[in-house]
């Protein structure tokens, strides 16, 4: 009898758990075969568990009342419960409904490494997967909010170094696109398009061409133009942030990309060293777009500010613009609109803002981006100062009234992209939101530069109305604050540099005239204004001659190709042969200062002979700023050399006939004999200054 039982017990137990597997889903194949996929994202503070399971086996397991079961630990705490110690056990989530694919898991340590695991539990049993591990993130608070800081910090430095870096490989191309702009608005659009989609900074672009108004080198109506086209290139970055930052992750490969640019900063040739900047600039921008991304605090549908954008975001027009003042002051306050716009999608990605919350923000950004030409026009001159009230009213004025027309140009976006195939932005922004603000930045632009384009002349106005001048002083264009703006590449800061030189040449040739005037005035009060007028003139020469020879100096200590520093040696050798002859100037109305006093003349023949002698530097005087104005590879020395050797005979000759009538002379003419031969020697001094500033021109210093 026992034998019998001990032979069949086994047997029916066998059976047993044969007809149990045949009513119930085989525990011991679920973890294998059923649950799939398991993965987990990192939280602040937390982490969310993923996971898949089999389709065929699903309806079986939801029909059997199955859940999903999670269990955690710490890493150090599921070795120590597996080491046997009894003060530490497994956290268990039960529960959890079958047609879940995942979890949220919060309030746990931050930046610590845990263990999960995924099960199918039924009636307290719970077959589980394979063990996985994750690692949470810091929760937001001070170090996160300076993580964000730095990371958009890192962003700009990027756009920095490969702005200057494409500014320095393309200088002198840039110097020949500003070098054609006239008068014609269109081609003043496309140069500004042409320069911002080159150096991917509107700032650059707009700075620059306050400089160059503030310089004479630009007109309000030209700079206008500049301004517009600069908004359309700006655009670009928009499209390169959404393609290569969330489209395509550029970012991981960002080492490969400065891998690439290091080694070419160690060639000599300065082209190759700039291409380098600008690889390894374009490299750290997207490092920055990657940190600002992982930066940006994860915030649920029902948190407070997710909660805030949404009820606000359907008020008409209300809301557009408190979203379009707090795009403006992002921008003020980062100083760059690139830098907001990338803040901007990453907001947008991150599901934190909806999509028309965005585009109102990028709106505000083009406002928040004239503060920039706002503040280097403060320390410029009049029209510094209205070129960049031209760009804010352009800027204001486009906003105003995209404002009105947000709903139907938000409209048209979506149709559009649904059309195309991109996607509907409003109801996936995490998805497609940043395509559209990408499109929607364009379009506001280009629409904003085709209606606008037509009342540049009414821009001026209003300009010249609101900003008023200060008197002939700030009319007059200074060297006082030139370079003040962003002029990071040395080609295109001897732009200024070279028209500021070419006015110094108009200055001195000022002096001529007046010294002239005063040869031949009798009345004593006009004597008087001329002497001051010279003096002032004398004064200015003085000063430009210094900020000058400063600024080129500053241009100096960066990197300079072999041309660059010829050019600059040149123009250094050029301020000081100007100033020289503003000395010259002086000491010569000062001599007829003392004729005056003290009642000596010149006889009518001393008068004629200085008057040709004049006329002569006059005309020295002509092409002499004439090569300061032209192309220094286009500037010969035939004319002044002809002209000088002019000058020198005359010289000679008036020298020689004053020896022959010197013996001739009694006290008072021999006392205007010494002045007579004092000025024409003077003038010959003027000329010899002339020629070495043509030679300066051409590099021959």
């Amino acid at each position: 009898m026992n034998k019998t039982l001990a032979l069949v017990l086994p047997l029916l137990l066998t059976f047993n758990l044969l007809f149990a597997g045949s009513n119930d889903t085989n525990q011991s194949t679920l973890t294998s075969k059923t649950i799939k996929n398991v993965a987990a994202t990192p939280k602040a503070e937390g982490f969310t568990v993923v996971w898949g399971l089999d389709y065929k086996a699903y309806s079986q397991l939801k029909n059997e009342n199955y859940s999903i079961s999670i269990k955690y630990n710490t890493k150090i705490g599921a070795k120590r419960f597996k080491d046997g110690y009894k003060d530490v056990s497994w956290n268990v989530i039960n529960n959890i409904p079958l047609d879940s694919t995942s979890y949220t898991i919060s309030a746990l340590a931050e930046e610590k490494t845990y263990v999960y695991k995924v099960g199918i539990t039924k009636n307290d049993v719970t077959q589980w997967s394979d063990k996985y591990s994750v690692t949470t993130k810091r929760g937001w608070g001070v170090f996160r909010f300076f993580i964000l800081i730095g990371s958009l910090g890192l962003f700009i430095y990027g756009m920095k170094v490969m702005s200057e870096g494409l500014q320095q490989a393309a200088g002198s191309k840039l110097r020949n696109l500003l070098g054609s702009i006239t008068s014609n608005r269109v081609k003043g659009v496309l140069t500004g398009f042409g320069i911002t989609s080159v150096v991917q900074s509107s700032s650059v672009t707009t700075v620059m061409t306050v400089s160059f108004v503030n310089a004479g080198l630009l007109t309000l109506v030209q700079s206008a133009g500049v301004m517009m086209g600069a908004n359309i290139g700006t655009t670009i970055t928009g499209w390169i942030i959404n393609i290569f930052g969330f489209k395509v992750s550029i970012g991981s490969y960002a080492l490969i990309f400065i891998a690439l640019g290091a080694p070419l900063l160690f060639f000599a040739r300065q082209k190759i060293k700039a291409w380098a900047s600008a690889i390894i600039g374009f490299a750290i921008l997207f490092m920055g777009l990657g940190f600002l991304k992982d930066a940006v605090p994860e915030l649920g549908p029902n948190s407070a500010l997710v909660e805030f954008f949404v009820e606000y975001k359907n008020i008409p027009i209300v809301s557009t613009l408190i979203f379009v003042l707090l795009g403006a002051l992002v921008t003020i306050i980062v100083q760059s609109s690139s830098a907001a716009m990338a803040l901007t999608m990453t907001l947008v990605a991150s599901g934190i803002i909806p999509f028309e919350i965005s585009a109102a923000m990028i709106l505000g950004e083009n406002i928040g981006t004239t503060i920039t030409a706002e503040l280097a026009s403060t320390v410029g001159n009049v029209h510094a100062k209205r070129s960049a009230r031209i760009h804010s009213l352009f800027n204001i004025v486009g906003v105003t009234w995209a404002i009105f027309l947000f709903p139907f140009i938000l409209d048209a976006i979506k149709h559009f992209m649904i059309t195309i195939g991109a996607g509907n932005p409003f109801d996936n922004p995490t998805e497609y939101a940043n395509t559209g603000l990408a499109i929607f930045h364009t379009t506001f632009n280009l629409l904003n530069v085709l209606l606008l384009i037509w009342f540049v002349p009414n821009l001026v106005r209003i300009a010249e109305r609101t900003v008023k001048s200060k008197g002939a002083q700030d009319e007059e264009f200074h060297l006082d604050y030139i370079g003040s703006g962003y002029m990071s590449t040395p080609d295109l800061s001897l732009l200024e540099a070279k028209k500021e030189i070419a006015k110094f040449g108009e200055i001195t040739s000022r002096m001529s005239r007046f010294s002239r005037s005063l040869l031949f005035e009798k009345n004593r009060k006009k004597q008087k204004k001329l002497h001051e007028r010279i003096a002032k003139y004398e004064e200015i020469t003085d000063r430009v001659e210094i900020e000058v020879a400063n600024y080129l100096n500053k241009i100096s200590e960066g990197e300079l190709s072999g041309d660059t520093a010829i050019r600059i040696r040149g123009m250094n050798s050029i301020v000081n042969d100007l100033e020289r002859i503003g000395d010259i100037y002086y000491q010569m109305s000062k001599t007829l200062e003392r004729k005056s006093s003290e009642k000596i003349w010149f006889t009518p023949e001393q008068r004629n002979n200085l008057a040709s002698m004049f006329d002569l530097v006059d005309k020295a005087f002509k092409i002499m700023i004439d090569n300061l104005q032209k192309h220094s590879g286009t500037v010969t020395m035939d004319e002044a050399r002809e002209i000088e050797n002019a000058i020198n005979m005359k010289r000679d000759d008036l020298r020689k006939d004053y020896l022959d009538n010197l013996s001739q002379s009694d006290e008072l003419h021999l006392r205007g004999g010494l002045i007579y031969n004092d000025m024409f020697a003077s003038l010959e001094k003027v000329g010899d200054h002339i020629i070495n500033v043509t030679e300066g021109v051409i590099g021959k210093v």
